[in-house]
């Protein structure tokens, strides 16, 4: 784990080593100035001395004036490190989850990820800041206190040593029980966050359902858990003050006694005692700063792993040694493929899949709800590997490919259409980025989107809202469609992705596609048999396997379910998972 966060320090090494050098400067420059004053009393004020007490006093204001200017040095330097590890840390979770493959999505939810690039990297940072500055600091001058305490008075100094051994024996225990609720609180916020992106995302749902009851109940009960947690952390924490303040203030009353005596016999001076409970403040109060060091630290730890976790996790899906580059044309086989979304699943998700599909062929896919429609197409541009058999995709494996070069050719819109915020161009353009203005209203017409961005008031410079939330379902399908014809792709899949239009608009563009895109390969889910009933083949798919295969004629005449669901259709008594067994 150290390994993997301090790869994240990088550019700030200088600024990490410098903090704890002007800690330490500090610390030697507060260390001293207890001494001065001893000087100022015992050989000053008692011998009546103004030239002492001039010269000494004017080292006093020089030593304070380096001490604060090493405090200062040491605040700036540690707030640039941490701050500057903490965006090292950002953007190496950001760019490795951009490497992740859908299996490796899988394993993190949305909320945990949002929580582990703000939350959790935020403690890291801070718990880093103290780390360089008081985690150094703490610790030096407690050790110089010490030894200065040690050096004017043993006798006394053992008093110190005795209250910093119980003392810290004490904050061990409360540190230690702190630390098991702190380890619980943060896997919580993933349940906060969860809560708040769900009904954000949607709030229009929750509006329409009446649900700003139930919302607030689930919010309230997230918030609530963390709130008993930390309740119950910083409760034991807080028993840190009264136990500090009881050990500082029965050192000082044990100190000031036993120094009354000695001052009386001559075996300490005034000004030695007055720098003995100097340095007995500072003792006790640096080893406070250190229990809170380690209770920072306890909190880190819970998210340093999470963030780890992260940036340790590597994608399912690689390169080979000698990758191929070029995708020769759009035809798809699947030879004897089998595929599980894990390895240890017991029955996998597609069985003994076997395919031929031949370059520019239309092809249409229906089957129930949990058929493994999706799951089919996903192996195509590799978003998943296949556990077993073989996928080819212009005659070659698609495991031999450059996944950047046969996801280029392969041109997928998805079940869940998602646009980004930005103007429609720029959307259009994740397609292709180099795109003419033309060529994106060229794409929108094949859509049959160019319709109604015309009648927007900024035509294609119209601002989408994050998600698409300013267009309709069918203009956000069409638009995706659209920015998935910018490819130019060999292979365009539509995963029911004209589910939300109208059945004329839906013939529009399979018609557009035909005399359009000839020579590439559309694999086309649905759930209307009108969406596939013109393709060149089609196949039905039934609890992860192929259960027919064929034109739209063959299918009526050989395969049961297809005729069902066809008939149903037709006489308007019903959808495909009503019928067939699906």
């Amino acid at each position: 784990m150290l390994k993997t966060l301090g790869a994240q320090i990088k550019e700030f090494k200088k600024d990490s080593i410098l903090t704890p050098i002007f800690m330490i400067a500090e610390v030697i420059m507060e260390t001293i100035i207890p001494l001065l004053m001893a000087s100022i009393i015992d050989d000053g004020v008692n011998a009546g001395n103004m030239k002492h007490i001039y010269i000494v006093g004017a080292l006093m204001v020089l030593t304070a004036i380096l001490s604060l200017c090493f405090g200062i040095g040491g605040g700036v330097f540690g707030a640039k490190a941490s701050t500057g590890f903490a965006r090292n840390l950002r953007k190496a979770m950001y760019e490795n989850i951009q490497t992740f493959s859908f299996s490796n999505i899988d394993k993190f939810s949305t909320s945990g990820l949002v929580t582990r690039l703000t939350t959790d990297v935020t403690n890291v940072q801070n718990a880093y800041q103290m780390l360089l500055r008081m985690c150094m600091r703490a610790p030096v001058s407690l050790i110089c206190a010490m030894v200065m305490s040690f050096y004017i008075s043993p006798r006394l100094a053992s008093v110190y040593l005795v209250a910093v051994i119980i003392l810290g024996c004490i904050l061990a225990i409360i540190v230690g029980n702190a630390t098991k609720h702190f380890n619980q609180a943060f896997p919580k916020y993933d349940d906060l966050n969860e809560s708040v992106q769900e009904n954000v995302s949607a709030i229009r749902v929750v509006k329409a359902y009446v649900r700003e009851d139930y919302e607030n109940e689930k919010f309230t009960k997230a918030s609530s858990n963390i709130y008993k947690i930390f309740c119950k952390a910083e409760g034991i924490v807080a028993w840190n003050s009264p136990v500090m303040n009881f050990t500082v203030y029965f050192c000082i009353l044990l100190i000031s006694w036993m120094g009354a005596h000695m001052v009386v016999q001559n075996e300490l001076t005034t000004g030695q005692l007055m720098s003995l409970l100097t340095y007995c403040m500072n003792i006790l109060m640096n080893l406070m700063m250190l229990s809170m060091i380690f209770v920072m630290m306890t909190m880190s730890a819970a998210s340093a792993r999470r963030i780890c976790e992260v940036l340790n996790e590597k994608p399912d899906l690689a390169n080979p040694e000698n990758p191929v580059f070029e995708v020769a044309d759009g035809s798809i086989t699947f030879d004897h493929v089998f595929f599980s979304y894990r390895k240890d699943a017991d029955t996998p998700v597609l069985k003994n899949i076997n395919l031929d599909i031949k370059p520019g062929e239309t092809i249409g896919i229906i089957g129930g709800t949990g058929s493994a429609k999706s799951s089919l197409v996903n192996l195509i541009s590799r978003l998943y590997d296949v556990t077993g058999g073989t996928l080819k995709v212009g005659g070659v494996d698609v495991r031999d490919y450059d996944m950047e070069a046969l996801r280029n050719q392969v041109a997928v819109v998805l079940q869940n259409n998602v646009l980004f915020s930005g103007t429609i161009l720029e959307n259009l353009r994740w397609g292709d980025k180099e795109a003419t203005e033309e060529q994106c209203k060229r794409a929108c017409e094949l859509a049959c989107a160019d319709e109604f961005i015309q009648k927007m008031p900024d035509g294609y410079h119209t601002f989408i809202e994050q998600g698409g939330t300013n267009v309709s379902g069918g203009q956000k399908q069409r638009l995706c469609i659209a920015r998935a014809l910018l490819k130019k792709p060999k292979i365009l899949i539509l995963d029911d992705s004209t589910s939300a239009v109208d059945t004329a608009t839906d013939a529009k563009i399979r018609k557009a596609f035909a005399e359009e895109i000839p020579g590439t390969t559309k694999l086309i889910i649905a759930q209307r048999i009108s969406s596939v009933e013109h393709a060149d083949r089609i196949i039905v798919m039934n609890e992860g396997q192929i259960n027919g295969f064929g034109t739209h004629e063959e299918l009526l005449a050989s395969n049961e379910i297809y005729r069902d669901v066809y008939e149903s259709q037709t006489s308007g008594s019903g959808d495909f998972d009503e019928k067939g067994g699906m």
